[in-house]
């Protein structure tokens, strides 16, 4: 489809809700599937692992394999290896991502609290997606090592997500006021960084001037792919809100009123393509 190559994706809100399918979304990715492009499916979410994901995707009728998913965990994983081998890490997230976070040495809560023992004191906070975990406890657990000096490494900073319920907060709700208690940035590892689009790339084997990256949160998928290089194509599912849009720090390159008028889309850059 001219110079677009491969479609990077994002799940919830674009393909599903709820790990619902939208209206479809499945027949669009097959379509996609069929004409040769390269597909990474790349989640900011951190409740399950990306064989778990894959399964459920799969048997709503996804075309899709683990191979094809590149998740928050998995690349945070990737970050932490690379710039904090060996590190004792304390994981504040909500779901069991153990399988995709190989390599990381996770701590549990009840390690790491004693002032006196510095050995013991984890050397970085992971915080990955919110949910029942993201209590008083365990965020002031989180505030004390940081203040005693770990790094603070966080997957996102979404706001909220939207549910069969609405919308629901999410863990940028909570790190904001972290960052600001504790004086600190965090590390980014998910989307919105270029570090992860990067990775996204480099999974579909092409150039940021190839891909289209398709999502429902302007900034931390639509625009940050802008910034990437990425072509940008915002979707009117999910979290998208309209007031967002207007409000938002740049203008898409596309919108679409779902995942299901993409192939459309690609035909028409395709046709300009040749022109």
């Amino acid at each position: 489809m001219g110079s677009v190559h491969a479609v990077l994706i994002d799940i919830d809100g674009v393909l599903t809700v709820s790990w619902q399918p939208l209206p479809g979304a499945v027949e669009a990715l097959r379509e996609i599937r069929a004409a040769g492009l390269g597909v990474a499916l790349v989640t900011n979410t951190t409740s399950r692992t990306r064989a778990s994901i894959a399964r459920t995707l799969a048997d709503a009728g996804f075309p899709v394999s683990a191979e094809d998913i590149l998740t928050a965990p998995a690349v945070t994983a990737a970050y932490l290896a690379e710039h904090c081998p060996g590190a004792r890490c304390a994981l504040l997230n909500s779901g069991d991502i153990a399988e995709d976070l190989g390599g990381v040495t996770v701590v549990g809560d009840d390690e790491g609290d004693d002032d006196e023992v510095d050995d013991s004191a984890p050397d970085v906070v992971v915080v990955g997606g919110a949910g029942p975990e993201f209590d008083y406890a365990a965020l002031n657990r989180a505030f004390g090592h940081v203040q005693r000096g770990a790094r603070l490494v966080a997957m996102h900073r979404n706001l909220y997500w939207r549910t069969e319920q609405g919308l629901q907060l999410d863990t940028g709700a909570f790190l904001v006021g972290l960052e600001k208690a504790a004086r600190v940035e965090a590390e980014i590892t998910g989307k919105p960084s270029a570090a992860f689009f990067e990775a996204a790339l480099a999974h579909v084997g092409v150039g940021a001037g190839e891909a289209v990256m398709v999502g429902d949160d302007i900034e931390s998928d639509v625009l940050a792919a802008q910034r990437a290089g990425v072509t940008g194509v915002l979707v009117k599912t999910g979290k998208y809100l309209p007031e967002t849009h207007r409000g938002a720090s740049g203008t898409p390159d596309h919108v679409i009123d779902s995942f299901a008028g993409l192939p459309a889309l690609l035909a028409e850059l395709r046709e300009s393509a040749q022109q």
